[in-house]
C-alpha cells in the first residue's frame, strides 16, 4: 500500500477545517450533522474523522485555527483590524474576506462557552493565544510611542477583548451595522496616545 505524503495529509486537513467552516458557520454546531460536514467538504466521514477523533475535536481544531489566523492579524495591525474584517463580510455572505469565516465561528464558540461547561474547560486551554498576540501588539504599540500610558495594558487588552464581544453579539442579532466603522474608529482612537493640546 503507497505512503500518503505529509504535505496531502496537511493538504486534506486544511480542507476539511474549510469546509467545515462554512458547514458550522450556516448551520451551528448541532445543525453540522455528518452528512453535512461531508457534503461541505466533499469527503465522506472516514475521510473526516481519519484526521479528527470526533465533530468536537474538528470544532475546537476550526475554532483554534482561527483564533490563530486572528492572532496573527492583531500582532500585524491589532485587535481593531479583526473588528472591520468581522464587519467586511456578514456570515453567510459571497465574500472571501476573513470576517464572513471568522464571525460564524466566533459565534459558535460565544454560545458553546455559555452553555457547555466541558468545551468551556477545553476552549480555556486554547483561548489565550488571541489574548497574549493583543497584549503583545498593545505593548509594542505602547513602546513606539503610538499608545496612551495612562492605562494599563492589560486594562486596554480587556477593554478591546469586550469591544470584540459585543460586536459579535450585535452581529449576531442582526442589528444595523452601517455605523460600526464609526464606532470601531473610536475604539481604536480611545487608545491612541494624544501628542500635544
Amino acid at each position: 500500500m503507497p505512503r500518503v505524503s505529509q504535505d496531502h495529509l496537511d493538504a486534506r486537513r486544511r480542507q476539511i477545517l474549510d469546509g467545515s467552516r462554512s458547514c458550522f458557520a450556516r448551520f451551528g454546531y448541532e445543525g453540522a450533522t455528518v452528512r453535512r460536514l461531508e457534503e461541505a467538504t466533499g469527503l465522506s466521514r472516514g475521510a473526516i474523522f481519519h484526521h479528527f477523533k470526533d465533530k468536537e475535536s474538528l470544532f475546537l481544531a476550526l475554532a483554534e485555527d482561527d483564533a490563530t489566523r486572528m492572532a496573527d492579524v492583531v500582532a500585524e495591525q491589532g485587535l481593531v483590524q479583526v473588528m472591520r474584517d468581522l464587519l467586511a463580510e456578514p456570515a453567510g455572505g459571497t465574500s472571501s474576506a476573513p470576517g464572513a469565516e471568522w464571525l460564524g465561528t466566533r459565534l459558535e464558540v460565544s454560545r458553546r462557552l455559555r452553555t457547555d461547561e466541558e468545551f468551556r474547560a477545553r476552549w480555556a486551554q486554547r483561548s489565550e493565544q488571541l489574548t497574549a498576540a493583543t497584549r503583545a501588539r498593545l505593548k509594542w504599540q505602547r513602546d513606539a510611542g503610538n499608545l496612551r500610558d495612562d492605562v494599563d495594558v492589560d486594562v486596554l487588552t480587556a477593554y478591546l477583548e469586550l469591544v470584540l464581544e459585543g460586536l459579535v453579539s450585535h452581529l449576531a442579532m442582526g442589528l444595523p451595522a452601517a455605523h460600526l466603522p464609526a464606532v470601531l474608529d473610536v475604539v481604536e482612537e480611545s487608545v491612541r496616545r494624544h501628542r500635544g493640546s
